[in-house]
């Protein structure tokens, strides 16, 4: 169980990055963070007179000596984001200044904050749910415009908002079928079946299209991975250095030249798509080359497209047998086939194959139509719900919540007796409030803190 004694102690923290910059932040959350300040701060006035939601300029000192002039802004509970007295501390950004008044700090009655620790409290005092505490990690982590819109509507409640909606519906039903058990003799009917298949209906589709957007939410988070693959001296290399407009990779006639795979990201229309130039594909007995083809298969796996790129002046099907066999190995990877050094071709730049993209990696806008398509599969990934960035912990819980909603459906179809349907119904309301936070415990408290940084 929580140690509740530990959540009564005053807290602190460096709340932005640390290093040298023009200002920080150092955060104090607690019943004693008032008292604590007043013991270092130098103001016209004490720190407990501050009045909620002000802003007070003075000295931070150790006695006489002083560390840095400083600004106060106090939030009083309950109207702080932990629910608690909270006091932040601007000062000076340095290494030096931000740990004299960290030291200071924690040279009275508080503690240095656990990673995560102000969120936590924030929740612990119904100031978050844990969908709200998600979406403040995904604002730090996501790496994408779109990314970040959607965890402040996710912050703001709205995806909190739907799923509770669902639940009060499944509640209402579910205490109805269980009265309609004290009167089973009398062979009364408390809610209408059709009603409640509506009420089923309803929630399964919501769950299903949370679930259809959870690898749309991780390309969100974390950037629309891409692998450019092909045989050697096809133009890798050169349509690496084109979509990121700069020279990135080594190109040379000479094949086999990229033996590792190359990383780099570039930002389309607000996504970040993260590209990986691999070493050719090919038999070879080259040891460390055949180390190069290996990792190319691990960074295919791991990859939401693949851009075969295919050497248009040796024929349009001439990678045609490695297209095949990628698609054989991992059939869920989307294949576009780019037709590089089109400017090679007799005729200039003819319409390739259907579906394949005709380029000149070379040229100065060779990469648009490229780019042009990638943003169409990042597009098309997209497309379900929009209100939420599912993790893993909202996806395994979803899945389960659909797993006993269309289990109870069947049930009321086959006609089973309203005690075994209500079984299933009552299992997914748990499920759904272990994913907003109403039912948790200590080990589920910690999944959700695990990745977040000190001072938040």
């Amino acid at each position: 169980m929580e140690n509740t004694d530990r959540w009564t102690e005053t807290i602190c923290a460096l709340a932005t990055p640390p290093g040298i910059a023009g200002l920080a932040v150092i955060r104090v959350s607690g019943t004693d963070s008032l008292e604590i300040c007043n013991k270092f701060f130098r103001g016209t006035k004490s720190v407990p007179q501050f009045t909620d939601h002000t802003i007070h300029y003075g000295w931070w000192s150790e006695g006489v000596r002083k560390i840095d002039s400083v600004t106060l802004t106090v939030f009083r509970k309950p109207n702080s984001y932990t629910g608690e007295d909270v006091v932040e501390i601007g000062c000076h950004g340095g290494v030096f200044v931000t740990q004299q008044i960290i030291s200071s700090l924690l040279s009275t009655s508080a503690r240095h904050a656990e990673p995560g620790e102000f969120t936590k409290r924030a929740f612990l005092n119904g100031k978050l749910d844990f969908l709200q505490v998600e979406a403040v990690a995904d604002l730090i982590h996501t790496q994408t415009r779109v990314g970040a819109q959607i965890a402040a509507r996710q912050l703001a409640g709205g995806f909190t908002h739907r799923l509770n909606e669902v639940r009060d519906l499944l509640l209402k039903a579910t205490s109805l079928l269980e009265v309609e058990l004290d009167f089973s003799e009398e062979g009364y009917e408390f809610v209408s079946r059709s009603v409640f298949i509506k009420a089923l209906d309803e929630s399964v589709d919501l769950t299903s299209a949370l679930l259809s957007s959870a690898q749309s939410s991780e390309i969100l988070r974390s950037g629309f991975a891409c692998a450019v693959v092909g045989y050697p001296n096809a133009g890798k290399s050169s349509l690496f250095n084109a979509l990121l407009n700069r020279t990135r990779a080594i190109v040379s006639e000479i094949p086999g030249t990229t033996r590792d795979y190359l990383e780099d990201a570039l930002v389309i229309d607000g996504y970040i798509v993260n590209l990986y130039d691999t070493a050719g594909l090919r038999h070879t007995e080259d040891v460390i080359e055949l180390q190069g083809v290996q990792l190319t298969s691990s960074v295919i796996e791991q990859s939401n497209i693949v851009l075969l790129v295919n050497d248009s002046s040796c024929g349009f099907d001439h990678s045609g047998a490695l297209q095949a066999d990628i698609a054989s190995r991992f059939p869920h990877i989307p294949i576009v086939c780019i037709q590089n050094k089109m400017d090679l071709v007799e005729g200039g730049l003819p319409a390739a194959r259907q579906n394949d993209i005709s380029c000149s990696a070379l040229s100065a806008r060779g990469a648009d139509p490229v780019k042009v398509a990638l943003l169409e599969h990042i597009r098309k990934s997209r497309q379900g719900f929009d209100d939420a960035l599912i993790n893993k912990r909202q996806a395994s819980l979803l899945s389960e919540t659909r797993q006993h909603l269309l289990s109870a459906r069947n049930a009321l179809n086959d006609g089973t007796t309203a005690d075994l349907i209500a079984i299933d119904v009552r299992s997914a309301i748990r499920c759904l409030g272990e994913i907003t936070g109403e039912t948790w415990t200590p080990d589920i408290l910690d999944a959700v803190f695990a990745n977040f940084c000190i001072g938040k």
